[in-house]
């Protein structure tokens, strides 16, 4: 299939996952994306990172991250490797990394350092804090963010510890927004010519993520805390609801999604009560409503209830992992791709890409070995 991004070339100084992320994004768009790696420390972090292993510097978790691109063996310190990285500058229309801060400039990565090269080269750079304030240099990940944003006091039951999200949300999301600034700093260098950098930063993205929230407290001092439940801060019944298998989360949303549950269900009962007679009403007898629709939904189990409401009211099973990735709706949206991998006779299955194009899913090819694509981008000249 063509892809939206057949052509472009991007070089991209990464580990671990938030900036493999947002690379991968592009790559399954149809980006070339080269890894410089080097052969001497390791290369990607988390080829070594398990517990599952595909073999020496390989792994599942790498695979997750590092599908369709390719692989190159460079230390950028060193003078020769450097002066092939510039030569590969000259090729590219952009140079991704997600280092510390205060890394980028050190290894001349940045746009002052390559503009003399390539003039329209856009540098793109995703840290924890930034590149230009007190915190430059400090290490950090996406737990840390959670924290210090206020996610983890806005997650989880009111009188429990704090929690944070199962998943490294702030790692995809700064690594989506790597992807959406890295494309843009293209878009502008097609029309002007010229390059720029852009910055995104684990601490940026998490505080932007804060949203609606955030305008409240900032301009009302409202600050909103944990409801019983993962409760919406303003609307009801939005919440877990006990099922009679199980949890459901259901999301009435509006007037209409309300008249629609009561009806479904049976629960006039609940549609007649004054002090369930608005949103308002509902939000501010959320205790009193609670064990009500509990009560109801507890006569059916959580699958019943899936097929009742089926495109009506919001409404879904809360799932573990293994009943999310076995869920037969997967296979038929095709969210489930298996790669071709020789460490695996019958290939490694991942989660596919988000993406449709012309209404297809991009395929991808399995993460490369390090320094791979050696002689077919560098030439034979270059000794890894």
């Amino acid at each position: 299939m063509k892809r939206p991004l057949d052509g472009i070339r991007i070089l991209s100084v990464e580990q671990y996952a938030a900036g493999p992320y947002g690379t991968q994004l592009l790559a399954d768009l149809g980006a070339e994306v080269i890894k410089i790696e080097c052969r001497e420390l390791g290369g990607d972090v988390s080829r070594g990172l398990g517990p599952y292993f595909l073999g020496g510097g390989d792994s599942d978790f790498f695979q997750t991250f590092s599908k369709g691109k390719k692989s190159v063996d460079l230390d950028l310190k060193d003078g020769a490797d450097r002066e092939a990285f510039l030569r590969l500058v000259k090729t590219a229309d952009a140079v991704a990394n997600n280092l510390r801060g205060d890394q980028p400039g050190k290894l001349g990565i940045d746009y002052p350092s390559l503009k003399d090269v390539n003039p329209a080269i856009v540098c793109a750079h995703l840290s924890a804090y930034g590149r230009d304030n007190s915190r430059a240099g400090w290490p950090g990940y996406d737990y840390l963010m959670q924290a210090e944003a206020g996610f983890m006091m806005v997650t989880g039951e009111p009188e429990g510890p704090p929690v944070r999200a199962g998943l490294s949300i702030i790692d995809f999301h700064t690594g989506s927004h790597l992807a959406v600034a890295l494309l843009a700093g293209i878009v502008s260098a097609q029309r002007t010519g010229e390059g720029c950098d852009m910055d995104v930063s684990l601490f940026d993205t998490a505080v932007h993520q804060l949203s609606y929230p955030a305008t409240w407290y900032l301009n009302r001092g409202h600050e909103t805390r944990r409801l019983p439940r993962g409760s919406h801060p303003s609307i009801a019944p939005s919440q877990l609801v006990k099922t009679g298998d199980g949890w459901g989360l259901l999301m009435c949303q509006t007037p209409k999604f309300w008249d629609i549950f009561c009806e479904l269900t049976g629960a006039g009962h609940l549609k007649a009560d004054a002090r369930f007679a608005s949103i308002a009403d509902r939000h501010r007898n959320l205790e009193t409503l609670t064990p009500l629709l509990d009560e109801v939904l507890s006569q059916r189990t959580s699958a019943e209830w899936t097929g009742l409401f089926a495109g009506r009211v919001p409404f879904a099973p809360v799932l573990d992992v293994k009943a999310a990735l076995d869920n037969p709706y997967l296979e038929e949206i095709g969210m489930i791709e298996t790669v071709a991998h020789e460490a695996r006779p019958d290939g490694v299955r991942t989660v596919a890409s988000p993406f449709r194009v012309n209404g297809e899913r991009p395929v991808a090819t399995r993460a490369p070995k390090l320094g791979e694509q050696d002689t077919e981008i560098l030439g034979g000249s270059h000794e890894g």
